[in-house]
């Protein structure tokens, strides 16, 4: 490389021979970091996080509550420091030309926010008339603020500070000085939450084979619905950041209400749905998302996916059901 933008070679071969291979090497670069930037970040071992950050050899010794909050702290450190940081807020390329982990961000920030929500407005409550937390009260917000600020906050400033006050919780957790409630009651509010998500994301990547179709009441005439060619991939990574999320967050629940679980016999059911969870995660082979149709050459992509989500949100319901009959 040395040689080729020397003074002698822009005598012979001339500067618009030199530029052309100086846009080559740009856009080489901006291909391999672009490349490194899409990885979607690996799975981690929430009790062990949990364990590392409490200090202590053996989880059951973490108070109930502390493997659910690390494993939302562990979400947002995620989301905030993988490589690229984070992306769907990016207005300078290489970031802004990527689309498919910007999705799956996004679909990992609604499970956060999720998770988040149900913390502060039921499992960290005794009662409705119960005063909340302090540090969810202002972690909650946070995480709620615009995904595509890039400035003036920032939304990186801003999940920081989020993730802050989640760490303050758990700190308070570690000292007895706050309060996880793992009851059925509080459990049943987020698998609803849960449900509904699963079922909207299984229902869009359904969409993209373009054999889902409405009838109009009012109209009285079908109407397509179809999920746009162009954003295919994008609904395919947020569902796959979303399930990742999910996936994490369910299985520091069936270590935090392991005694509601194991009363009703919903262990199971709860480790069936983290198993759909994370088969979708599996690696695929092509390099783009292939969605072909019917019974065809290519396979889809999203079809597949659906089908797993489908599953674990059938199972979901089973859940409720069976934390509903007590």
């Amino acid at each position: 490389m040395k040689g080729v933008f020397t003074p002698k070679t822009t005598t012979e071969k001339g500067l618009i021979w030199v530029i052309g291979a100086l846009a080559v090497v740009v856009v080489l670069i901006f291909v391999a970091v672009s490349w490194y930037w899409s990885k979607e970040p690996s799975k981690f071992d929430v009790l062990e996080i949990a364990a590392r950050h409490g200090n202590v050899k053996n989880p059951k010794e973490l108070p109930l509550g502390y493997t659910y909050a690390s494993a939302l702290v562990q979400i947002g450190d995620t989301l905030l420091r993988k490589p690229g940081g984070l992306l769907v807020n990016d207005v300078f390329p290489p970031g802004v030309l990527l689309d498919n982990i910007p999705s799956w961000e996004y679909g990992a920030l609604t499970a956060l926010r999720d998770a988040t929500t149900a913390l502060r407005n039921h499992i960290a409550r005794a009662q409705t008339q119960s005063r909340e937390d302090p540090d969810l009260a202002r972690a909650e917000p946070f995480f709620y603020f615009d995904h595509k600020s890039w400035q003036l906050p920032s939304s990186e400033s801003e999940y920081e500070k989020g993730i802050e006050a989640l760490e303050s919780y758990r700190l308070r957790l570690m000292k007895r000085d706050a309060n996880f409630y793992s009851r059925a009651d509080n459990l049943r509010q987020y698998l609803e939450v849960l449900e509904k998500r699963l079922g909207s994301l299984s229902n869009r990547l359904s969409a993209s084979a373009g054999d889902t179709r409405q009838v109009s009441a009012d109209e009285r005439r079908t109407v397509v619905t179809r999920t746009p060619w162009l954003i295919i991939d994008d609904v395919f990574f947020e569902a796959r950041g979303y399930t990742w999320a999910a996936m994490h967050i369910l299985k520091a629940i069936e270590f935090d209400f392991r005694d509601i679980l194991g009363n009703k016999t919903a262990s199971v059911t709860l480790q069936q749905i983290t198993h759909e969870l994370e088969d979708g995660q599996a690696t695929y082979l092509s390099p783009v998302i292939l969605n072909g149709g019917g019974f065809g050459l290519f396979a889809n992509y999203s079809l597949t996916l659906a089908n797993y989500i489908a599953r674990a949100n059938a199972a979901t319901i089973d859940l409720r059901s069976l934390l509903q009959q007590g």
